[in-house]
């Protein structure tokens, strides 16, 4: 069986390292793939938004399941297009993907269908929403409307950080076409818990919770990043937690989108906040979470192209999806200076002496293959992943595979799983 994974990063190399290990021993393609992913299928040299190269190489190269892990190609319309071409395609189509595409559909999904979730209005008017802030304080969460690589969110603590953030989105297009509209919240206050689940659009199985790091330094501060570690499970999400939001969250979120005529058929992924008024949805994402698919998946027991398969051939319920009891942890490793202005190109040393260890991993985020030696390739670099009995084992573990590794302005952050 063939399958190709598309994407390059941390989540790509997560799933295909998982995929790797069914026992329908699948030949592998990525594309475009990276470093530590050509270790373990053959990477393809096409863009992950190339829809049209996608499904070309699928049907020249007689793909069976094609896996889009993104966001952007799924707003793109992948999975649609190939579809259209008699192909086998895992993720959610370009209709259903607009849950996460913008913001303002997913925000008024919640309202029509009851989905506990912060107050809010929209703005397609930079001045309007200034006005709004002001008349209603302090902090004010502002988010670009449409996709942003995780980093389109801003919480204002007064008028000048919000005036700066309405610049950088609406009048300066930071993230371009995605600021054209922005969403001012309610701020919400308490821990935030991630929750991955796989849908077929008929059932619908959460994965094991788990909580990420998104500020670049330690204690929470600096910018927002794409994320910067992570751990599961989340420590604050109870059984009887978990058993509410399926009740008041996940299975209304997966019936609004069929009523809506968008069923979602993939992961779906729930970034909650536990609030004094009790769990309320921040954001969906319509597919993996990156760093969380880190700690997710080494903790999955089932086969994942198994669940894949039952999930396009609408026979999710068929499976019974197993978890193992223990903990994980990813410690992000970053270029120095990011998010914002980084080198890369230095070598990287250390990852087998990490690899040798029982229950560690190296993902790959941020790597290419340059004469032979791998070296640094993005702000994120690696996502050195532990598995432990509970957290605290696991943190230690985690830390112990980072001080193996080096490249030159490495950073990371001394404090993941400890919040």
């Amino acid at each position: 069986m063939k399958v190709l994974v598309v994407g390059g990063g941390g989540r790509e190399h997560t799933i295909i390292w998982k995929l790797a290990q069914s026992p329908k021993r699948p030949t592998l393609y990525c594309a475009p793939g990276n470093g530590g992913i050509a270790q373990l299928a053959t990477c393809v040299d096409i863009r992950a938004t190339d829809v049209d190269g996608i499904v070309a190489f699928a049907k020249e190269n007689q793909i069976d399941l094609t896996v889009v892990a993104p966001d952007d190609p799924l707003m793109l319309g992948m999975v649609d297009a190939l579809e259209a071409a008699g192909l086998r395609a895992f993720g959610p189509r370009q209709s259903a993907a607009l849950i996460e595409g913008s913001k303002v559909f997913s925000k008024e999904l919640m309202k029509q269908y009851g989905i506990p979730t912060a107050r809010y209005e929209v703005f397609s008017d930079p001045d309007e929403a200034m006005a709004y802030i002001r008349a209603h304080g302090y902090p004010a969460v502002i988010k670009a409307e449409g996709l942003a690589l995780g980093k389109g969110v801003i919480i204002a603590k007064d008028e000048a950080e919000a005036e700066a953030g309405i610049r950088e989105i609406m009048r300066d297009k930071a993230f371009g076409d995605a600021g054209n509209r922005v969403v001012i919240e309610e701020f919400l206050t308490g821990p935030e818990v991630s929750v991955l689940a796989f849908t077929d659009g008929k059932t619908l199985c959460p994965m094991v919770s788990a909580q990420d790091h998104k500020r670049a330094y330690d204690h929470d501060e600096g910018p927002n990043t794409g994320g910067m570690g992570t751990f599961s499970p989340s420590r604050l999400y109870t059984p009887e937690i978990a058993k509410t939001c399926m009740e008041t969250i996940f299975l209304p979120t997966m019936r609004a989108m069929n009523a809506e005529g968008r069923t979602f058929k993939g992961v779906l992924y729930f970034g909650l906040m536990m609030t004094a008024d009790g769990v309320k949805v921040i954001e969906y994402n319509a597919r993996f979470g990156d760093p969380e698919t880190q700690v997710v998946l080494p903790r999955l027991k089932t086969d994942l192209l198994e669940i894949f398969e039952a999930i396009v051939d609408e026979r999710l319920a068929d499976l019974t999806i197993e978890w193992d009891d223990g903990a994980a942890v990813c410690v992000v490793l970053a270029s120095g200076g990011y998010p914002k202005k980084y080198q890369t190109g230095y070598p990287i040393e250390g990852l087998a002496a990490v690899e040798q260890e029982p229950g560690m991993m190296v993902f790959h985020a941020g790597t290419k293959l340059d004469g032979g030696k791998l070296v640094t390739a993005g702000g994120r670099v690696l996502g050195v992943t532990a598995v432990g009995g509970d957290l605290d084992d696991a943190i230690k573990r985690a830390y112990d595979g980072v001080g193996k590794v080096s490249f030159q302005d490495m950073h990371y952050r001394k404090d993941i799983g400890i919040k």
